[in-house]
C-alpha cells in the first residue's frame, strides 16, 4: 500500500508513532507490575494478560505506521529476562507484608495513570481518522482503544479493591 498523503498525513504518522511508543511502555508497565507482585496471583496473571494487549497494539499500529510513511518496529520491546527475574525473586521475598502492599498501590496508580494517557492518544488517533477520513486508521483505533478502556477500568478496581485493605491496616 502506498502511504496515506492528505492534509494531515505527516500529522497522522506523528500521532501513531507516539502512541506505537506509548502502547510500548504500557506494556512494560503491566510486564513489570506482574513481575513485581507476582505473590499475588490476581495482580500477576491479569497484569500479563493485558500487557498482551497493548504488544498486539504495537504490532498494528507499525502495520498502520507503514501506510503512513512511519516505519515502526513490529515488535514490542522486550525487558531483560534477567531483570524480570530479579523482580520476581524480590516479589518473592517480599511476600505480603504492609510496604508490598503500599507499593503495589503506588504501582497500581502510576498504571492507571499511564493507561489513561494511552486511552487520550486513541482519541486522537480516532478522532484524527475520522476528519481525515482514513478508514484503517480509525478501524485499528475502534478495535484498540476498547482494549485500553477494559485495562483502565481493570487498574481502577485494583486500586478500588486495595485501597481500604491497604489504607486501612494497621
Amino acid at each position: 500500500m502506498s502511504p496515506v498523503t492528505s492534509p494531515g498525513g505527516s500529522k497522522i504518522g506523528s500521532a501513531i508513532e507516539e502512541l506505537h511508543r506509548a502502547e510500548n511502555n504500557l506494556a512494560a508497565k503491566f510486564f513489570k507490575l506482574s513481575d513485581r507482585h507476582k505473590a499475588d496471583h490476581e495482580i500477576y496473571y491479569g497484569a500479563r494478560d493485558l500487557a498482551h494487549w497493548s504488544q498486539e497494539h504495537v504490532r498494528r499500529l507499525a502495520r498502520l505506521g507503514g501506510d503512513h510513511g512511519v516505519q515502526l518496529n513490529p515488535e514490542p520491546g522486550n525487558e531483560s529476562d534477567i531483570l524480570a527475574l530479579l523482580r520476581q525473586k524480590g516479589s518473592e521475598l517480599m511476600g505480603r507484608r504492609e510496604a508490598p502492599g503500599l507499593l503495589l498501590l503506588r504501582d497500581l496508580r502510576e498504571l492507571h495513570r499511564e493507561t489513561a494517557g494511552v486511552s487520550l492518544d486513541w482519541e486522537v488517533l480516532a478522532q484524527t481518522a475520522q476528519a481525515l477520513k482514513d478508514p484503517a486508521a480509525l478501524t485499528v483505533a475502534s478495535q484498540c482503544h476498547p482494549q485500553t478502556l477494559r485495562q483502565l477500568r481493570w487498574s481502577n478496581a485494583m486500586v478500588k479493591q486495595l485501597s481500604p485493605q491497604v489504607m486501612a491496616s494497621p
